[in-house]
């Protein structure tokens, strides 16, 4: 299977190294990374492959229409620009899985795009380790599906791929739920230690613990009016037991502030919004972190186009 990989970041390195031992794989980004490229695995030990890697204008002659499937695994607010860039090149049928977090480019796409659109999300933890390696930093779990429920098939094909690569996946048929379900947590979680910049297990001292409940209460309530059922312990049992399961982690979205990157608030915050303002629901908690989190993204920007 002749895979492609779009968006070398965290995610897209570590599918490509796992992947690269069992097809041919290639990275696609905004530049070219370095040809070998070091996975280090949650035991320590380093693997390293030789990785083609490409730009959209040096992406070689026949490579996007001979590709099998596509992996977009930019962030979210980029994912449809970056896609754009090399669909005109490939076979109008060529599978597109997007591992997109939020809920708001999945349908987009899956509309948009003439062959199948799968959806992944995943556990996997992982972060770069220079332009030239990644860490595979604890072990998780992928669920891969469709919005339409139209490509079961593919999706069990896809997530034995990845299972034979090393990377444990399950194909759902309610991968809308559980994109969902991830989206109500990382509300919860991702946007109050990105707006104060602690760890996430410093949400549960105060004077966090009774932010992240006012959080929690507003995405309970868009989560019903949604129709989206809640998991089988409720919504506050299910962010604290993921916040104490991740206490030493830095978020994502902490990350990104860090560095002074664009952060993926809308993706995340701006689906439960928009449902709130659908169903008539009051949100300040939500809305608050929307706006404050929008305005260091503008800081942030102002910042690099100096």
């Amino acid at each position: 299977m002749n895979t492609l990989i779009l968006g070398p970041g965290a995610v897209g390195r570590l599918l490509a190294l796992h992947l690269a031992a069992t097809m041919p794989v290639t990275l696609i980004g905004r530049r070219e990374l370095p040809r070998c490229q070091t996975l280090t695995t949650p035991s320590g030990e380093t693997l390293s492959h030789e990785l083609d890697s490409v730009t959209p204008a040096t992406l070689p002659d026949g490579l996007a229409e001979r590709a099998d499937i596509v992996h977009l695994t930019t962030k979210a607010y980029a994912a449809e620009a970056a896609f754009e860039a090399i669909a005109p090149r490939l076979s109008p049928d060529t599978p597109l899985v997007l591992w997109q977090n939020g809920y708001g480019v999945q349908p987009r796409l899956s509309e948009r795009w003439s062959g199948p659109v799968l959806c992944a999300s995943t556990t996997e933890g992982a972060y770069p380790d220079g332009d030239a390696g990644v860490v595979h930093a604890g072990s998780g779990q992928t669920v891969i599906g469709d919005l339409a429920g139209r490509h079961t098939r593919l999706a069990e094909d896809i997530a034995a791929g990845l299972g034979t690569a090393g990377l444990t996946t399950v194909a759902v048929d309610d991968i809308r739920v559980r994109l969902w379900h991830k989206l109500a947590v990382n509300a919860a979680i991702n946007p109050l230690v990105a707006r104060f910049r602690i760890r996430n297990g410093q949400l549960r001292d105060r004077p966090f613990r009774p932010m992240v409940e006012a959080v929690i209460e507003e995405v309970s309530a868009v989560m019903a009016a949604e129709a989206i059922s809640a998991p089988a312990a409720g919504w506050s049992a299910r962010v604290w037991s993921v916040v104490s399961a991740t206490a030493n982690n830095r978020a994502s979205m902490l990350q990104d502030v860090q560095a002074g990157r664009p952060t993926e608030h809308e993706a995340i915050l701006g689906p439960l919004l928009a449902a709130g303002r659908r169903h008539g629901l009051a949100t300040p908690a939500l809305a608050g972190l929307h706006a404050r989190l929008a305005e260091t993204d503008s800081v942030s920007g102002s910042v690099a186009r100096q």
